[in-house]
């Protein structure tokens, strides 16, 4: 079936929907789509209309992260807010084993059911598995920049939150560097390296400034599939829950993720061979990459009150001796490695964020936590289930077990 075309004229025409996923990220890379000519917007339709149009289109085999990104599109199309003749839909992916790789066909598949045959679906991919959406070298430096902002202002917000004297300091300082960002995006500023290592700086230097009372707290990491581990739709307001039970959360970094799935390339050329060009490049990405990330790890050195996170390159070898680099399906070895990471910095309670269907998740997550309680015994690793079927009491009532051995050590 020939399906319909994102064309370079539809540009100018068309709005673009993306699915809700880390809302300070988003922020930025929607800001970045607007600055190159694309009408761009994150959706923010929730509730069970979402899953039920996602059960209604798609098989209850496939992972969930794809069951609830395309119930989000559907429902999203069947609320009129749309002109259904000038909207076309981005999703992103992966390539590899991993079955976000299909996630293109299974979301074409579930508009021609639902009678919405015409709209076009960008592939954002860095794997050429379709043309779609162009990204250019610029648009790329932009969101890389993107990228290491909203580590940042998540990894600063949530270890100042939970102590603030003034509730909602830090959130509010969140949003105001969020459009003192953007609005340097719009002026062609803030995302070359010179700046995003000086705005990281005031960034630290601003949160250092709110008023907080330290008192002993839980302090819990997330860790997971992409999707699950940072969209409130996926994991049922976890972020949200984990607040209301007065503890800190941890997650960890989108670049970390971005570091891995440059440097399984690599990994693939070392153990099964390949173009040492290719590798050249990639490593140069890859080198690319880790710069971006020192710039935060070298904003984060004079405020020791922060836990900075572990540097990519030191949370890889924490997991040498317990899982193989050849273990690159999904989230792979990293979702092992940012378990150990967690732990030795801190968070020794563990949410493992498992969606129904997803192999790689149960396998490197779930099944990885015997091995990390042998080395670090003070690991306290509950893994959660998100499914359709899987109730929100149900996982609730499962973290706060956890929490309650973890208030017993405290």
């Amino acid at each position: 079936m020939e399906y319909p075309k994102f064309t370079k004229e539809m540009r100018k025409t068309h709005t673009i929907l993306i699915p809700s996923m880390a809302p300070i990220h988003f922020s930025f890379i929607i800001d970045v789509f607007k600055k190159y000519g694309y009408n761009a917007k994150v959706l923010d339709n929730f509730g069970p209309s979402v899953v039920n149009e996602g059960l209604k289109y798609v098989h209850n085999d496939t992972c969930y992260p794809a069951l609830l990104v395309i119930g989000q599109f559907i429902d999203a199309l069947n609320s009129g807010k749309y002109d259904l003749d000038k909207t076309a839909l981005l999703i992103t992916q992966t390539g590899g084993g991993c079955r976000a790789s299909n996630y293109i066909h299974l979301l074409r598949k579930a508009l021609v059911k639902a009678g919405y045959g015409n709209i076009p679906v960008v592939s954002l991919n860095m794997s050429r598995l379709e043309k779609g959406f162009k990204l250019t070298i610029p648009m790329i430096r932009y969101i890389l920049a993107g990228v290491v902002y909203g580590d940042m202002l998540m990894l600063l917000r949530n270890q100042v939150s939970p102590y603030e004297v003034h509730k909602g300091d830090a959130e509010k300082l969140t949003q105001i560097w969020i459009e003192r960002i953007i609005e340097s995006f719009k002026k062609n500023s803030g995302y070359k390296g010179k700046e995003i290592s000086k705005n990281l700086k005031l960034i630290a230097k601003d949160f250092s400034l709110i008023e907080i009372k330290k008192v002993p707290k839980v302090k819990v990491g997330i860790v997971g599939e992409i999707y699950v581990k940072y969209a409130a739709l996926g994991n049922n307001n976890l972020e949200e829950f984990l607040a209301s039970q007065d503890c800190e959360y941890n997650l960890p970094g989108i670049m970390n993720f971005l570091l891995y799935c440059i440097d399984t390339r690599i990994d693939d050329i070392n153990l099964y061979g390949g173009s040492k060009i290719k590798k050249k490049v990639i490593t140069i990405l890859l080198n690319m990459g880790l710069k971006m990330e020192s710039y935060m790890l070298d904003a984060l050195k004079d405020y020791p009150q922060f836990t900075a996170p572990s540097p990519f390159l030191h949370t890889k070898m924490l997991v040498r001796d317990i899982i193989g680099y050849g273990n690159k399906m999904g989230e792979g070895w990293l979702l092992t490695a940012e378990m150990v990471e967690l732990i030795e910095s801190g968070y020794e309670n563990v949410i493992c964020t498992q969606p129904f269907g997803c192999l790689p998740n149960h396998i490197c997550g779930k099944g990885m936590i015997r091995n990390i309680k042998q080395i670090h015994e003070n690991a306290n690793i509950v893994p959660i289930d998100y499914d359709p079927s899987a109730t929100k009491v149900n996982q609730e009532n499962r973290i706060k077990l956890m929490l309650a051995v973890a208030r017993e050590k405290l």
